[in-house]
C-alpha cells in the first residue's frame, strides 16, 4: 500500500475515460440481457479499479468488457 487513493483520477498516467464497462447478465424469459452496472479503469500496475453505479447487490458476479468491444 502506498497510501495513495485508488481512484483513477489520482493516477497521473491513467485515462479519465473508463477502459472497461462493468455488466451483469440477467434473464428475461428465454432472452439473456446485460445491464451496465459500472465502469472500470485499467491501471499501469495491471490491476483494474472498478466503480459500481449506485448501490449494487451482486450475487452472481459481473463481467468486465473493454470499452471498444462493449460499444
Amino acid at each position: 500500500m502506498t497510501g495513495k487513493p485508488n481512484h483513477p483520477s489520482s493516477q497521473k498516467d491513467q485515462p479519465t475515460q473508463p477502459t472497461h464497462e462493468v455488466k451483469q447478465a440477467r434473464w428475461i424469459g428465454e432472452k439473456k440481457t446485460y445491464d451496465r452496472i459500472g465502469a472500470a479503469w485499467q491501471r499501469e500496475d495491471g490491476s483494474i479499479y472498478i466503480r459500481l453505479v449506485g448501490t449494487q447487490i451482486v450475487s452472481e458476479g459481473f463481467t468486465l468488457y473493454p470499452v471498444e468491444v462493449a460499444r
